[in-house]
């Protein structure tokens, strides 16, 4: 009897040769066969192999149609995942979870297999990403993010109970697991990229803190919270679940602060969206149609994103002269330069167009330091629908940040701050530094008094700038004789 060890060598021979033949055979068939043959052959090879294969295959991608919208499917699934995968897997990708700096979250690598049983059934999950192609005729630094999928795996007897119980019970436990675990997140669209991309948003600012007037602050918060829960009331008057604001004032009076304790509030997503950066108003769309439900999109210094801020109607009246149209070929030659060229009319239907409407319960901010600057159609109620103006820092604000940064509410030099913040113009940012302690040495009466120096600064420019230098120094003049006896 020969040994099977002895006959190895002629059975791997014959395997070699098998293969060296079909392959032979399958490129002469891709060479010389019609490709309407070649077509017709391997869809019916397809059909024939999913006829002899007894397993069903469900995917689960990343992304909604091409690279529009992300599948709110695909996180459920990855959350889900996360807490079966660590016991099968073995590539797994680790995250820090909410509230929690000492305890990982695991989740599957691409490219990798976990198991998971269901009353009795097992069934396969399969990770994997597929590459974007190149677009045609272009070139960045930055390409197209990989589309992610997951594919769950199994026997076509246990069809219904998978696609009617399994997969019902993925999407509870998945939405519970999201929950417990979510980070806010900050997004954005910098350096030249055609998508979002993010980190979390940890920004700790509060309505409470806010240095502001108890009334507004009051009535800013009702008419957020009024949103949230007027999704119904939003469909029956035919309106898209969506609400503006205009954020408006000088330099340093919280604008920026004021959209975190938004977030903050509402629980919301922010998509901090760059202009700058947006190639034309298909991109400026396609960034639009990523973002997801319960988000704040924001447009910081809206006067300096591109050439967006000047009225019209000065713009035709300038036309017709000369200096007018050295000025539009000069605004002109700038925004080529800059690689953008989105227009006003696309910005106005990323608000409000039919585009706008694609992910319900959305906040859209815009801030400016000039109001004035802002073409109307920009602003006019309906796409804006509430303005608010954070203005110089008062009384109240004063005792808001005092309670914030000093822990007092009362003090004997609170009087002295009083009586003069409320004769110059200083922005809550130039009281806060100073009343911020410089070093450990300095205590609360310190800063007061460093606050009370800065006020009577400005209250001396401020002076200065309306009687001018003559007068200051007519009334010096004045002054010094009155003064000599002292000296």
């Amino acid at each position: 009897m020969m040994n099977p060890v002895m006959n190895m060598p002629g059975t791997w021979g014959t395997i070699g040769s098998t293969l060296l033949t079909v392959i032979f055979f399958w490129d002469m068939l891709r060479r010389y066969c019609p490709p309407e043959l070649r077509r017709y052959l391997e869809k019916w090879s397809i059909r024939v192999s999913q006829f002899l294969n007894p397993y069903v295959q469900i995917s689960i991608h990343e992304y909604l149609g091409s690279h529009l919208r992300p599948h709110e499917a695909y996180s459920i699934v990855e959350a889900y995942l996360s807490l079966n995968s660590s016991k099968h897997a073995k590539r797994l990708k680790a995250e820090m979870t909410r509230d929690n700096d000492s305890k990982l979250m695991l989740s599957m690598d691409e490219y990798e297999k976990t198991t998971d049983e269901f009353h009795g059934v097992r069934v396969k999950w399969i990770s994997g990403k597929v590459a974007t192609p190149p677009r045609p005729m272009s070139f960045s630094y930055f390409p197209e993010p990989e589309k992610r999928y997951y594919k769950l795996k199994f026997h076509k007897q246990y069809k219904e109970m998978i696609t009617e119980t399994y997969l019902e019970h993925v999407i509870k436990k998945g939405k519970e697991i999201q929950a417990r675990n979510r980070q806010r997140k900050l997004y954005t669209n910098g350096h030249s990229k055609s998508y979002w991309s993010h980190i979390v948003f940890e920004h700790p600012a509060r309505f409470e803190t806010l240095a502001m007037e108890e009334e507004k602050k009051e009535e800013i918060v009702e008419d957020l919270l009024t949103f949230t829960k007027s999704k119904d009331f939003y469909a029956r008057i035919g309106k898209a679940w969506k609400r503006g604001y205009l954020l408006y004032g000088p330099p340093g009076t919280g604008k920026s602060t004021m959209i975190a304790a938004m977030a903050n509030l509402l629980d919301y997503d922010v998509y901090d969206l760059e202009l700058t950066s947006v190639k034309d108003n298909t991109e400026l769309r396609k960034l639009l149609t990523e973002t997801t439900s319960k988000s704040i999109i924001v447009i910081e210094d809206i006067d300096c994103s591109l050439d967006l801020t000047g009225q019209r109607t000065k713009r035709k009246e300038k036309s017709g002269t000369e200096s007018g149209k050295k000025e539009s070929s000069r605004k002109e030659k700038e925004k080529e330069e800059s690689g953008s060229k989105v227009t006003l009319s696309g910005l106005l239907n990323f608000i409000d167009g039919l585009w706008s409407a694609c992910a319900g319960e959305r906040l859209i901010v815009f801030t400016t330091n000039y109001v004035d600057k802002l073409d109307p159609a920009l602003t006019r109620r309906g796409r804006m629908d509430k303005h608010i103006e954070l203005s110089y820092c008062k009384y109240e604000g004063f005792k808001v940040l005092a309670k914030n940064y000093l822990e007092l509410e009362a003090h004997p030099l609170f009087q002295s701050v009083q009586e003069l913040i409320e004769e110059v113009d200083i922005t809550p940012a130039d009281v806060a530094e100073n009343l911020m302690p410089k070093s450990a040495k300095e205590g609360p009466e310190k800063c007061l008094l460093n606050l009370i120096h800065a006020l009577e600064e400005a209250k001396s420019r401020q002076i200065m700038k309306c009687t001018g230098p003559k007068d200051i120094e007519a009334n010096h003049d004045t002054a010094a004789p009155q003064e000599t006896p002292e000296i």
